[in-house]
């Protein structure tokens, strides 16, 4: 019988833990787990507070110190130790600013795929810093998380049944094709769309949108081992990493590439712009830029050939850090559907900056190699060299 966990801070929120735990318990079997952190006596549920605490590196002490904010930390810790051991089939968590602090990131190490869900008070507002690139569903509470009345118990047993919906009808993989992570942008769509499409009849092709989540989501699913390469041709969160933009995917990019050593092919796609919101949200220090209205929500400004420099000096880090086999493609052509002639951020010098820099910092070797490609990136004679370097990088005589 699949194992339900439900985790939240028992002294203050027992009865609503109790309640969602009664609900599931109908179906599956429950594990109650206490995140309490004032150590309060045994609540009651399945494993108390004090065992998940003593998951901690530095003991139960370090959790149960009197002091909220850095005790709520250490149990955080602790719960990312205890919960991913357990394997729950699912998980379900309440509660409020803090509860959901301390709840989520142990629910962000669990596979993508556990079905894990969160009532909380701060569900209806920016919940990236709790979902960021993992699949957690997050339902808003309406009324705080503080006793059952007629509203918490209708959203309490929503979230209780939908969890039961998902662990009664688990969905198959349904793929025996190996998969293939890859990065796109609305202005790299047609590269990538090409190459998905020609690996599609043997490959499971995942594509992530590079907006900073997405990045960190191929990233994650990268260092799951999930996939037999990764193509990451849409490389533009470097641009906001270096320029302050607001689809940074932050400066751990790539890392999980190189720690797995997964067949590597790179690409500059999208280097040629920054990403900020609407145009009067651009800082006033970039105002006399080349700026471009891609829509009413996203500004766009173009890299020029310092921050091109930038750029190089992190994607090669980055490259070098990688034990290979590594490809990087350089698109002489352009970068983007805004990088071509007549486009708005037509840019040969700034784009010949970028190329010459990653030439000049990538260690190349026989298992390295940069490759200028005669084409835009958006020609079809440039995903013929993406799927050429595939090829390349996932035949070990030939890549090595």
């Amino acid at each position: 019988m699949a194992k339900a966990y439900v985790v939240g801070t028992f002294d203050t929120k027992g009865a609503e833990l109790r309640y969602v735990a009664g609900l599931l318990a109908a179906r599956h079997e429950v594990v109650t787990v206490d995140v309490s952190t004032s150590g309060a006596a045994d609540s009651g549920a399945d494993v108390p507070a004090a065992e998940v605490a003593a998951h901690h590196p530095d003991g139960p002490g370090a959790v149960f110190t009197g002091q909220r904010g850095s005790a709520v930390a250490a149990m955080s810790t602790a719960l990312r130790r205890f919960l991913p051991g357990r394997a729950p089939d699912g998980v379900l968590g309440l509660g409020g600013s803090g509860g959901t602090a301390l709840i989520t990131p142990a629910l962000r190490d669990l596979p993508i795929g556990v079905p894990k869900a969160v009532v909380s008070t701060v569900a209806s507002g920016d919940v990236s810093a709790y979902v960021d690139a993992s699949d957690i569903a997050m339902f808003p509470s309406v009324t705080d998380v503080a006793g059952l009345n007629r509203i918490s118990r209708t959203v309490l047993g929503n979230a209780a049944h939908a969890l039961l919906g998902a662990l009664a009808h688990p969905v198959p993989a349904g793929e025996d094709r190996p998969a293939v992570a890859l990065s796109m942008f609305g202005v790299t769509t047609p590269c990538v769309s090409a190459v998905a499409e020609r690996l599609r009849a043997e490959h499971d092709p995942l594509v992530f949108h590079a907006t900073g989540v997405g990045g960190r989501a191929l990233d994650n699913v990268v260092g799951t081992g999930m996939v037999r390469a990764a193509l990451d041709l849409t490389t533009t969160e470097v641009a906001d990493l270096v320029a302050g933009g607001v689809m940074s995917a932050g400066e751990q990019r790539f890392d999980a590439a190189a720690r797995t050593g997964v067949p590597f092919v790179a690409s500059c796609g999208a280097l040629d712009m920054v990403n900020f919101g609407p145009l009067d949200t651009v800082p006033a220090h970039y105002r006399d830029r080349l700026l471009h209205e891609h829509n009413a929500q996203v500004t766009l400004m173009r890299t020029t050939p310092e921050e091109c420099r930038a750029i190089a000096e992190f994607l090669a880090r980055k490259l070098n850090a990688h034990p290979g086999p590594v490809r990087l493609l350089l698109p002489e052509g352009g970068v983007s559907a805004l990088d071509a002639p007549g486009e708005a951020f037509h840019d040969p010098a700034a784009d010949a900056v970028l190329f010459d820099e990653l030439e000049r910092q990538v260690r190349t070797g026989p298992g390295r190699i940069v490759r200028r490609v005669p084409h835009h990136l958006n020609d079809p004679g440039f995903a013929d060299a993406v799927i050429a370097a595939f090829h390349e990088v996932t035949t070990p005589a030939e890549a090595m």
